[in-house]
């Protein structure tokens, strides 16, 4: 739960920038900031502390123990693909319309998400 806060207050920032953008007009760079920020936090902000954790340990492997991983990836996947089909679907202009559905679709990944994590929904293990 403390990782869910601290996530949001990072990502208080983003949002305050976004809007600002948008308010002045230019929905679409606050959409491609707050996708670039995520994109950037995935590729560099995961992998840097256990790059730190190689070097510092000589190249010992680090052993991660996940049974939704599949499911996980899966889903994020899933997501984008969404995304990308709304955007397209709204031929690449923010709009309300188009906002409403990102927030759908966040609602869906949220939920989704939380089931596989209490397992009421099952994830088949690899």
């Amino acid at each position: 739960m403390g990782l869910t806060f601290l996530a949001a207050g990072t990502s208080i920032p983003d949002l305050i920038t976004s809007v600002i953008v948008a308010r002045k007009g230019f929905g679409d760079m606050a959409v491609s900031s707050s996708v670039g920020s995520n994109i950037f936090d995935v590729t560099v902000g995961l992998p840097f502390p256990w790059l730190l954790y190689s070097i510092v340990n000589l190249g010992d492997p680090i052993s991660v123990n996940s049974n939704g991983m599949l499911c996980s990836i899966c889903l994020l996947f899933a997501m984008l693909m969404f995304v990308i089909i709304s955007i397209a679907a709204f031929h690449w202009k923010m709009t309300r319309k188009l906002g409403f559905m990102m927030f759908i679709l966040y609602i869906a990944f949220v939920a989704i998400s939380i089931l596989l994590e209490y397992e009421i929904i099952p994830c088949v293990s690899v």
